[in-house]
């Protein structure tokens, strides 16, 4: 047994480490939880898509990610320092693994099998402007124990602030 105990450990580490589909879904096995907001915004998909790739300039209008460093293209990595109401701001690290203007942006982080997120930003053209959608998928074991009713309400606020910021920018 104990010379079979480092072999499994190193494949279990190489799976949480590679990604691979079986480990997303023993990911979400472990835990699993999922935010969803919408909002309208009277501005063209290309404006709203504007504001949401401008990380330098989310200091000055997002109130949940006060700074995000790097650059929203396929395959590059943000660093987002994250606010949660009373708490003390946080580094969060993410990589872009979807980047289709002007219509969906998804950034990927955490550690598979402890705690990951996925969050779209979706963009939809309707009558009225804009449909932006804003979602998030949690896995893995801590979840079971992170108390997250803090992003709901977190999202909404940056879909007001976005909007605000759209309309701000409208010549």
């Amino acid at each position: 047994m104990r010379k079979i105990l480092p072999i499994i450990t190193a494949i279990a580490t190489t799976l949480v480490l590679s990604g691979c589909s079986s480990m997303n879904n023993i990911s979400k096995l472990l835990g699993h939880h999922e935010v969803y907001t919408e909002t309208i915004i009277a501005a063209e998909p290309e404006e709203v898509w504007a504001v949401i790739t401008d990380a330098p300039n989310y200091k000055n209008w997002n109130p949940v990610i006060t700074n995000a460093m790097g650059s929203h293209a396929e395959g590059a990595t943000i660093i987002n320092t994250v606010v949660e109401d009373g708490k003390k701001p946080t580094e969060i690290k993410s990589k872009v693994v979807k980047f289709g203007p002007p219509f969906h942006l998804n950034q990927f982080g955490g550690y598979r099998g402890i705690i990951t997120f996925d969050h779209h930003y979706i963009l939809e053209k309707v009558d009225a402007g804009t449909k932006v959608i804003q979602k998030e998928e949690y896995t893995g074991f801590y979840v079971n124990f992170w108390d997250s009713a803090w992003v709901e309400p977190a999202y909404r606020r940056v879909n007001e602030a976005l909007e605000a910021e759209v309309l701000r920018r409208r010549p």
